[in-house]
């Protein structure tokens, strides 16, 4: 779904809670707020509160018979929240601006076609690209919260404990950072209702089903249909230690495929009978399960991490994939974080079908581990090696090998 399934925010509401009985304003549940992240709406009462991280990507893919070189660019990302008594309003409402800007270039679809670099595939995969994603929150003491208007859903995906980063913390690719779906959109123009209970979490969406990066979405919203997702969250215990796991249902009215997301080789030909269908859903697995918590840091900890997708794989371009994972911190330097992943997506049969008298296609499957090291509180460096065996027949797999340095202001 360039989308985010596994994506949350603690809420301040549940502050009385124990931390492992808390409820995340998506599908986990963080015990403490990742290093450098926003706090979540109403949790620090200040009337504005900005962080800047600058994040600057050294990579290079490996490949047999290719002569390939480094790529090197970035990204400065503003974290804005301004507190609803700031402008004229109560508490309850926040409001969150995050302007955004990359530069340089990447080694995405150099060897698949997910990106290996989600942190600069947003707002577009190359050169000098800004945006901005603006939304007013309204939350209510039983913790029930509203949010509307331009949201980007990387940013919940970077609220998630441990495994979260959305791609400048914690994983790199695009399959583990912001799992695709092509349903819900990574820059979305809606409404997301969160409902936190004491046994479960639910959450309604409603949004414009079409990409809207470098754009307000207000020009024509909703031109191509609507898109909705519904979700359930459970909290779990298993030998002591917290686990929550997730089902997710998607689906829009849009009528063919979003081919403003899609790399060119996965758009459908003209004549094409893939992509005619109006409408399509999804649904979706999902849990994170600790193992380990350290009781002389709260917060930290390590555990697994799963998710199986499946849909009807028409007219999106996605029918079934898969991904499971081991992350946290690392004992003995809690404020480092590892992770190991694996991940298999298959294309739609009728896309392949589509597509085979031009491109020879099939799933993709890759692995990825990565390791950062905390050198002061404000900088973080990652070395990150990923095995990407692309879904391009002709392609052989290769070694894409990166580091990543996040500087918060």
């Amino acid at each position: 779904m360039s989308s985010a399934f596994l994506t949350g925010t603690a809420l301040s509401a549940q502050e009385n809670i124990p931390p492992f009985e808390q409820l995340a304003e998506a599908d986990t549940i963080p015990i403490a707020t990742p290093a450098g992240q926003v706090e979540p709406s109403g949790a620090g009462k200040q009337p504005l509160d900005i962080e800047i991280a600058w994040t600057q990507f050294l990579a290079t893919s490996v490949r047999e018979e290719v002569e390939d070189e480094l790529a090197f660019g970035g990204r400065f990302d503003v974290y804005t929240e301004v507190a609803g008594s700031a402008v004229g309003l109560d508490d309850s409402f926040s409001i969150k601006l995050h302007p955004e800007l990359r530069y340089g270039k990447s080694i995405n679809g150099e060897i698949g076609l997910l990106p290996v670099q989600t942190g600069l595939f947003y707002p577009r995969d190359q050169g000098e690209e800004f945006d901005l994603s603006l939304s007013v929150t309204k939350t209510w003491k039983s913790g029930t919260s509203l949010e509307v208007g331009k949201i980007n859903v990387l940013d919940l995906a970077a609220g998630l404990p441990v495994i979260g980063g959305g791609g400048i913390e914690g994983f790199q690719n695009l399959a583990f950072a912001l799992p695709p779906s092509t349903i819900v959109p990574q820059e979305l123009v809606g409404a997301m209702l969160t409902v936190p209970t004491r046994d479960a979490l639910f959450r309604l969406w409603v949004f414009d089903p079409e990409l809207r990066t470098q754009d307000t979405g207000f020009e024509d919203p909703f031109a191509t249909g609507v898109g909705m997702l519904a979700s359930v969250t459970v909290p779990v215990k298993l030998g002591g230690q917290p686990g929550y796991y997730a089902v997710k249902l998607a689906g829009t009215t849009r009528t063919g495929p979003p081919t403003e997301v899609l790399p060119g080789a996965l758009i459908p030909p003209p004549g094409s009978h893939f992509g005619r269908k109006q409408g399509t859903a999804s649904v979706v697995l999902a849990g994170y399960q600790f193992v380990d918590t350290y009781a002389d840091t709260p917060g930290a900890g390590w555990g697994a991490f799963g998710q199986v997708f499946f849909s009807e794989g028409d007219p999106t371009p996605l029918d079934v994939s898969g991904l499971f994972g081991v992350s946290g911190n690392v004992p003995g330097r809690p404020q480092d974080h590892f992770g190991l992943a694996w991940f298999r997506y298959s294309l739609s049969d009728g896309l392949v079908d589509e597509l085979t008298p031009f491109l020879a296609l099939e799933d993709e499957e890759g692995m990825e581990a990565f390791y950062t090291f905390q050198i002061a509180k404000p900088l973080r460096l990652t070395a990150d090696v990923q095995y990407i065996d692309s879904s391009i027949v002709t392609r052989r797999p290769g070694w894409a090998v990166s580091l990543r340095a996040v500087t918060r202001f």
